[in-house]
Parts: structure tokens; C-alpha cells; sequence
């Protein structure tokens, strides 16, 4: 089977699993401590976690620190729900294709919930925020579209409001640098480390209220035991995306050019310029994706996000880039990366294209 589903998660690099391995000795081994213990077996086990912690934080811009979470979705909710301006009664103003670990956490909030428009190409429209806005969170690269915002103008908002920045940079961490907020998520998962594991980084000075209360870990941030096999993967994970990042982006790009040559007939969604270019959202009138994907069993793709694809519903990215549902529902989403081949897209894109055209849909 062809995997070609890098937005939804991507395969476990070997690096990664073998820096989890000591970690998860049993009897006879010394790598099952508990990192917040005070002896031996701890210390050892809080050693790996802090290095990996080092290495996490070496994607980041400097000036902050990493907190370990669970997931991303959890990071994002602790920024969103334990920020000052938040607890203050303050409204967040949250772009119209953020994933949803945003846009419905933001709606939880006191102050409600603004949603600031995307354009046909996916990128923010909004040149001012609402008035009362005091956190403002907008992704850096979309999970479906793949299209990277303007973080700096961003910023720029930002800062004029006087809001807490937050920004969902799953899709772009280990890929490119990470935009500057007050408070950026991550996920191992999405750049070759283990599902499980995910990190909130905070610009120096900047505090939050816990969500998760207890024994006081992360800083007294988010309470509960870590885990070191998780942790150790997400560094060497980490470790082995700065390292390649420039070879890793080649390769993307040789992809992304032979993508497109391969599907000619489809539509681009989104834009093609400010994108990163392992995502290649693509429709074609007619199509039947649920056949499509049947018939194509074979490739491992998506019709939209993985988090959503199951609803049955039109994806809310799709249409607030203006496409009706409709058309929304003619959408596949083809993503790739480090370890896809050359021959892997041309075998995928065959087999895609032969079911399309079975099913007489241009």
C-alpha cells in the first residue's frame, strides 16, 4: 500500500524508535523510571526528558520554553483557555479554516468567538481585528490546504489589540521555522515522531492557569506523570527535522512539481504560491470520493482531514474558501513527504486517476 496521508500523520522515522526503545525496558532494564522520581532510575529517565526537551525547543524561535502535553489538542487548549485575556472575559479572533482543536475550543470561551475570513487562495483577509479581541489564534500552514499565513502581519494585529497570540504550527514544525506568538503547539506525530506526545511553547514571560491540576509537573502547568519513551522519540524525531529540514523541503519540492504534471485536469485548492507544497488538495467536478477512494484502495489518502473525514459533512475549510458543498465533496487530499518515492506518486497517481476516469468525471 501506498502512503500519501502525511497531513493526518506520518511514518515513525527509524531514528525516533530506536530512542524509545531503552525507554521502555521491563524487569532487568533501567529505562521504566519515573522521571519525577528521586533516585537513580529517575534521574536518568528526567535526563532524557530534558534533553529531548532541548531539542523540541531548537524549533522554535528562542526567548521561550517547552511544556510537554499529551497532544497538540491539548496544548492549544491550555493556551486558549489558561491565558489572561481569556480568563478576563476578553473574545478570541480565530481565522475561518483553523482546525477545530481552535475554532471550537475559542467558542468555549467567555468573550465568544470572532471568525476572521480566508480568501478563494485561503489566506487571511482581515486587515484589523474586532473590537474586544484579546486573543487572537490563526494556524501557520492549514491541515487540508496546506496554505501558510502571513504569521508576521499576524503579529502585527496582534500586538496593535494588545491580544495573546496563539498559533497552530502542527503542520509546519520540522518543515520550516515556526512563527513567533505568545504560545505555539506542536505534535510529534506530524514530523515523524510518536502519536501521544505533543508540546505548547511559551514566549519568555508569559504565564498561563493550568487545565490539568495535580502533581504539579511541566511547571506546574499540566500536571501528570511523562512519559520518557514518548518524549525521547519526539526529540530524536525533532533532532532529525532540523537536520534535514532543507533536504527534506528539496525533496518535497521535486514532488510537488511532478504532482502537479501527474494531476492535470484537477483543481488546486487553495494557493499554490504560499503553501507547503506535501499537501496537494485537489477536486475534480463529479467525482464520487467515497467511490474514488473504493477503487483506489490500494493508496492511502484522504478526503479532507482525517479528524473530520468521517463526519459525512462538507469540510468548513473548504467552504470558507468559497467552494459550495458540493464541490467541497469533490476534494481528495494527497499528502507527502520524506519518505515518499517518486515511483510511489507515479503509482498513486495512476491508480487515482484510472478510477476518476472510470467514473467519467472532468
Amino acid at each position: 500500500m501506498i502512503y500519501l496521508d502525511y497531513q493526518a500523520t506520518t511514518p515513525l522515522a527509524p531514528e525516533a524508535r530506536e530512542a524509545m526503545l531503552r525507554w521502555l525496558d521491563g524487569p532487568g532494564g533501567t529505562g521504566f523510571g519515573n522521571p519525577h522520581s528521586p533516585h537513580r532510575y529517575g534521574r536518568q529517565a528526567e535526563a532524557a526528558v530534558e534533553l529531548a526537551r532541548e531539542r523540541v525547543a531548537a524549533l522554535f524561535p528562542p526567548g521561550g520554553r517547552v511544556i510537554f502535553t499529551g497532544t497538540a489538542t491539548e496544548a492549544l487548549n491550555m493556551a486558549l483557555l489558561g491565558n489572561e485575556q481569556a480568563r478576563a472575559g476578553k473574545a478570541a479572533s480565530v481565522s475561518a479554516i483553523e482546525h477545530s482543536a481552535v475554532f471550537d475550543t475559542a467558542e468555549r470561551l467567555k468573550g465568544g468567538r470572532h471568525v476572521l475570513p480566508v480568501g478563494e487562495d485561503g489566506l487571511l483577509w482581515a486587515d484589523a481585528l474586532p473590537d474586544g479581541t484579546g486573543v487572537v489564534a490563526v494556524m501557520q500552514v492549514n491541515n487540508e490546504i496546506g496554505t501558510i499565513q502571513p504569521m508576521v502581519e499576524v503579529a502585527r494585529l496582534a500586538k496593535q489589540a494588545g491580544a495573546f497570540l496563539v498559533c497552530d504550527a502542527v503542520q509546519a514544525a520540522g518543515k520550516m521555522p515556526v512563527a513567533m506568538a505568545d504560545a505555539v503547539a506542536i505534535s510529534a506525530h506530524k514530523l515523524h515522531g510518536p502519536k501521544g506526545i505533543g508540546a505548547l511553547w511559551l514566549r519568555q514571560g508569559v504565564k498561563l492557569d493550568p487545565i490539568i491540576t495535580g502533581g504539579g509537573q511541566e511547571d506546574g502547568l499540566r500536571s501528570g506523570t511523562l512519559s520518557p519513551a514518548l518524549i525521547a522519540g519526539f526529540g530524536a524525531a525533532a533532532k532529525l527535522a532540523a537536520e534535514r529540514m532543507e533536504a527534506d523541503a528539496a525533496h518535497v519540492e521535486s514532488l510537488w512539481d511532478r504532482a502537479l504534471e501527474l494531476f492535470d485536469g484537477w483543481t488546486l485548492n487553495g494557493s499554490a504560491e504560499a503553501r507547503w507544497h506535501g499537501n496537494l488538495s485537489l477536486r475534480k467536478d463529479g467525482i464520487d470520493v467515497s467511490r474514488l477512494m473504493s477503487d483506489a484502495r490500494g493508496i492511502a489518502f484522504s478526503a479532507g482531514s482525517a479528524c473530520a473525514s468521517g463526519s459525512g459533512k462538507p469540510s468548513r475549510v473548504l467552504q470558507a474558501i468559497g467552494l459550495p458543498a458540493k464541490l467541497a465533496k469533490n476534494t481528495i487530499r494527497l499528502g507527502f513527504g520524506r519518505y515518499t518515492t517518486g515511483e510511489d506518486l507515479e503509482e498513486a497517481a495512476a491508480a487515482i486517476n484510472a478510477a476518476a476516469q472510470a467514473q467519467g468525471a472532468g
